[in-house]
């Protein structure tokens, strides 16, 4: 072997060298990015269970641990739940959340679907107005339109009924708004066919539009059951006898009518009761929700 060839040997071994070791070096920064976006996800996640964490723990707790700083209760138990539903009018608070949730849920879906079809697919004098009217709304406070909405309910005799809870949430602006926004990414084309089938517009609305727009639609019911089962403000100011009460305002004139530790496992005990509809609702469309994300880069 001549000198030339063993010098262009040994460089050939110099460049594989070093082209592998860049490669490790690649994989280790690979590696450790994953280590940290890992870490980082995993330190988030212990943050936000942690408070669920200590509320399951203190219902499981006798009011005598409930100040321990334990997460396992020393002696376990299920008297608070019993002694909860046994007690209380806890059972009934959540009949009443869960019949105002359902329904304000159903109602929204239906109306801002409908709405936000016509807005997005029909074309009539007026249609921009309409539509800047309706986001303006947004803009308005929830706590400026207590009053107008207390003496609706009041001059209706709507005051302590559930349709008095009810009414200021039957049809949503934010839910026009994102119905329609989806609906307008549909083709023409297909509502054209359909039409040229013979097809009516509640057919075409059924049939062809919300199959396509399900993962809105899906979103759209997750934020309006959330939002009725957590609200406060409006229930606890329309709302008189106990037996109308829904579970957020329940859960505090319980905890305003006891002082003692004791209650304070009862509180813990219904509050972590009172998740696990939100835990169903959220399984039941999570598939949707995660196919409108997934979706959301190829509109």
């Amino acid at each position: 072997m001549s000198k030339y060839d063993w010098a262009a040997e040994h460089a050939g071994f110099r460049r594989r060298g070093s082209e592998q070791a860049v490669k490790r070096t690649a994989r280790y920064r690979i590696r450790a990015s994953a280590f940290s976006a890992y870490f980082l996800l995993g330190a988030g996640a212990i943050v936000m269970l942690f408070p669920f964490l200590w509320m399951i723990a203190t219902t499981l707790k006798t009011p005598q641990d409930v100040f321990s700083l334990s997460l396992i209760p020393p002696e376990a138990t299920l008297d608070n739940v019993r002694t909860l539903f046994a007690e209380t009018l806890y059972a009934t608070w959540i009949l009443n959340s869960l019949v105002v949730a359902v329904i304000t849920t159903v109602s929204v879906c239906f109306f801002d679907t409908v709405v936000g079809y016509i807005l997005a697919k029909f074309t009539f004098p007026g249609k921009t107005v309409i539509f800047v009217g309706i986001l303006s709304t947004l803009m308005v406070p929830t706590e400026m339109l207590i009053i107008p909405w207390y003496l609706l309910a009041a001059k209706l005799e709507l005051v302590d009924t559930y349709l008095g809870v009810l009414f200021p949430g039957l049809i949503s602006a934010f839910g026009i708004f994102l119905m329609k926004q989806f609906m307008e990414s549909v083709p023409r084309d297909l509502l054209d066919a359909a039409r040229i089938d013979g097809m009516g517009e509640w057919g075409i609305l059924l049939r062809v539009v919300v199959p396509l727009v399900k993962p809105a639609l899906a979103t759209l019911c997750i934020l309006t059951f959330l939002g009725s089962w957590n609200a406060f403000i409006w229930p606890l100011i329309v709302t008189q006898t106990p037996e109308h009460l829904t579970i957020p305002v329940g859960l505090a004139f319980f905890s305003s009518e006891s002082g003692d530790s004791g209650s304070w496992t009862l509180i813990m005990a219904g509050a972590a009761i009172s998740i696990l509809p939100l835990l169903a609702v959220f399984l039941l469309f999570q598939k949707q929700i995660i196919r409108g994300i997934a979706m959301t880069g190829f509109k």
